[in-house]
Order: structure tokens, then sequence, then C-alpha cells
């Protein structure tokens, strides 16, 4: 009977326990504002971050997102990414550029405008919004399109038709684009459509001040609490026509960091990065090609090169600028088995260096790749390749010192002649020997051939100064 009570008292416990730590979590207080900070360069991880963020805050029912930033500018598909989520968003979006210091520019602009609410901390600024184009012919810095005169745009010759050339024709419609769009947010959003305009053409920027004199953001706000505090009972009018009234004043704020998965996402969208795993993997690829056996190398290739071709394809790069850097490596490669007297050598490294600047644009904020590091890196893949190459050519010539081709020229000495064939001591191992020579127990002979299991030796004069076995002379 005691057991038995014991057995029910340890099942109610064991019942209570699982109770107790399978009970949902006590859900997040409704109509709390989650900050999301971005810092440094928009890009694939970025909007991840962004969009992974924003649905976990709709299960999480905020009230509002706050997306605190500072930001050069970016990748034009990110950032669209993320105005995309914006625009379909049910919550409420205030941007807000901050702490004092930090900027708004190019891309960071688009997010600003695309935003319910905008807000900037004292010391701030916003703009320069020109679009950059990804290898695009004649493209130019933001600050020279910003000193370029207007009137070289819309210059025309007798016949009425643009003096421009194929890439400032291309550039105009790439702006042209930008700035509708910019304008598109302004007039969703009743902000400055005429600051959107100048951003786009002339690189115009504003501080904090003007932007709100100019009717660009709503209010100026030096940290959160006091932006939340601004916020407090304004209106906002979401996607459908619907109103909301926000709550904010007392309103628990939950600030969120980029997690590793937005870290590892950025690492790998670094196009310096993606260009030496590339050429790990192939260099790697290659060794293991050659000398087949080992695994590792032909392993931890395999991993970089499909880890360079995620990063790839993740940015927007030009793939014929990733087919040149390939062709280069494979020129380098074979310039150490092919006798082109360095001319696969030197074109591998041109061929590399022109597909690294085709690569990228190097205009693109945080997304080029520098001339130096191009030529440092074709310099020392060639410098390597190069030692390799010697290396080998260094080894082939050094003479057998290991298996059947090591034993021609070695001595041996005859332990035992019979009708059958004649018997030598060869570094300890007996052999079977053939001599056009007459051959006796003793005697020493050297090795000229080998043919299956018979050594074909001749009669060696005596030297008592060697008395070792299977030595060469």
């Amino acid at each position: 009977m005691r057991r038995t009570i014991w057995a029910l008292l340890a099942l109610a416990l064991l019942i209570l326990g699982f109770l107790l730590l399978t009970r949902p979590a006590a859900a997040p207080p409704a109509g709390e504002v989650v900050v999301l900070r971005i810092d440094g360069v928009i890009g694939p991880a970025t909007s991840d971050f962004f969009a992974r963020e924003l649905a976990r805050a709709r299960v999480r029912e905020a009230g509002l997102v706050v997306l605190a930033m500072d930001t050069p500018g970016g990748l034009d598909t990110s950032m669209r990414a993320i105005i995309k989520d914006i625009l379909a968003s049910p919550i409420p979006i205030a941007t807000w550029v901050g702490p004092e210091g930090a900027r708004a520019a190019s891309a960071g602009t688009y997010i600003l405008y695309a935003s319910h609410i905008a807000a900037m901390a004292p010391a701030t600024n916003l703009g320069a919004a020109t679009p950059v184009a990804i290898g695009m012919p004649g493209a130019k810095r933001e600050d020279d399109v910003a000193r370029k005169d207007r009137a070289d745009d819309s210059a025309k010759d007798k016949d009425g038709k643009s003096g421009a050339g194929i890439g400032d024709a291309m550039m105009e419609k790439v702006r042209n684009d930008a700035a509708a769009y910019l304008r598109s947010l302004a007039q969703l959003r009743g902000r400055s459509g005429d600051f959107a305009e100048r951003a786009v053409r002339e690189a115009a920027s504003l501080s904090a001040d003007e932007a709100l004199a100019g009717g660009v953001i709503d209010l100026i706000a030096a940290d959160l609490r006091e932006l939340m505090t601004k916020l407090d009972g304004r209106e906002v009018k979401l996607e459908g026509g619907r109103t909301q009234r926000l709550s904010t004043a007392a309103a628990p704020i939950t600030e969120i960091a980029p997690d590793w998965r937005m870290r590892v996402l950025a690492l790998l969208s670094n196009p310096q990065l993606a260009l030496v795993l590339m050429m790990i993997g192939v260099y790697a690829l290659f060794f293991e090609f050659t000398s087949p056996g080992f695994g590792v190398p032909g392993v931890a290739g395999a991993i970089c090169l499909l880890i360079a071709l995620y990063a790839f394809q993740l940015l927007p790069v030009n793939w014929a600028g990733v087919a040149l850097v390939a062709l280069g490596a494979i020129l380098m490669l074979a310039e150490t088995f092919l006798p082109s007297f360095g001319a696969l050598g030197v074109g591998g490294i041109i061929a590399f260096v022109v597909g690294g600047l085709f690569l990228m644009d190097t205009e693109a904020p945080g997304f080029g790749i520098p001339l130096p590091f191009l030529l440092g890196l074709a310099i020392a893949s060639a410098l390597t390749i190069a030692a390799v190459g010697s290396f080998a050519a260094r080894t082939r010539r050094r003479p057998v010192v290991s298996g059947r081709e090591q034993m021609a020229g070695m001595i041996a000495t005859v332990t035992t002649v019979t009708p059958d064939g004649a018997w030598a001591l060869v570094q300890g191992e007996s052999w079977r020997v053939h001599s056009d020579s007459r051959l006796a127990p003793g005697d020493r002979v050297r090795i000229t051939a080998l043919d299956g299991l018979t050594l074909h030796v001749e009669p060696l004069t005596p030297d008592p100064a060697n008395r070792h076995e299977g030595i060469p002379p």
C-alpha cells in the first residue's frame, strides 16, 4: 500500500513538472515598441534581418517598430526589399536617424521617405540619393553628379538629338527611375517632393533642422525616449486606409541587436572575402585533382567554392567578371605545366585583375573591390603557383630514392648459385638474379635492370671500401 502511494505521488510530480515545463512562455506586452538598429551599409544581410524581425514583431503584436538607422547607403535591391516590407506592414514603422552624428545617405533616404514616420536626431543629415549603377558604363560618383551642370544633361544638337553618350543616356534613365521612385514615396507620405527630386538629380543633402523645416521629416528627437514621448497620440495611416493611434509614452521598449545570422550574411556579403574564398576553392580543388587520395584539399576547396558562389548570388555581381577571374586562375595554374615562357601566367594575372574590376562596382559604398587588393591577390597567387611549380620541378629532377626504380645501379652480393639460377642479397632481401657472365657465391654485382622479380646484374670488381649490400656506388 505504501509503495502504491509513493508511486502515485511520483507520477503526480512528474505530471506537474511536465505541465510547468511545457507551459507557454508569457506573451510580450501588447503595444510594445520594437527597435531595430541598422548600422553600416545596407545589403542582403540587412534586408533579411529586417524582414525576419518585422515578421516576429507582428507575432508579438507590437504597437510600433522603430528603425534606428545610421547608414552611408547600400544596394538598390536590398533597399527596395526593405521598402516593400515597410509599405506592406500592418504595424507602423518609424525610421529614426540617430544617434547624433548619424546619417541616412543614399539608400537610407529612400527608406526614411517610405516609413510611416520619419524622425532624425540633432546633428544628423540625409540625402545624396543619386543612384550608382552596378557595372554601368559612364557611371559617376554622387559628388560628380552634384557638380555637373544640369544644362549638359538637356543639351541637344541641331537635329534635336541628345548629345550625351550611351553611358550618360543609361545613367539618365537610372536617375529618372530613381527620382520617380522617391517622388512617389514622398507623395504617399505627404513629404517634400522637391527635395526628393534634388536628392536624386543633384545629390542634395539636408541637416535635421533643414529637413524638418522643408517638410521632409516629421519631427526631431534626441533619443528614443524623447521620440516615444513625441509620437504618443499621433495617428498613422496604414495599409488599407485604416488609421492607428500610437500609444508610446509608457510603452515598453525592446531593442533587438543583429543576431548571428545577420553577422554571417554580412560577412559573406563582403565581395573581397568571396573573391578570396573562390581562389582558395579553385586552388584546393586543383591540388586534389593532381594529387588524389589526400581528401582534405578537395573537401575544403569544394566548401570554399560553394560559399563563394553563394556570396556572389547574394551580391549584384557581373558574371562576366566571375568568369574572367576563374579564367585568370586557370591560366596561372596552366603556366606551371605548359612551356609558355610566361605568356599564360601574365595573361592569367591580367584576366584576374580585369575580372575583379568588372566583378563589382567600385562606386557602391562598402561593396567595391580596390585595385590594390586585386593586384596584391593576383601577385600572391602567381608567386604561390611559381613556388609550387619550382618545387615540383626540383623534385622531378632528384634521383629516385624508393620503389623499384631506385634499385638500378645498386650493389648486391651473390649468395647462392644453382643449376636453376642464382640468388643475391639486396638490402637484406634475397632476389633472383641473371647475368650474361658466370657468377659464384660471394661475387659482388651491379644491378642494371629489373624484369619482373628477376634482377639483371653484371659482375663488379670487388671494392673493399664498400662492404654493405644493397648500397648504391
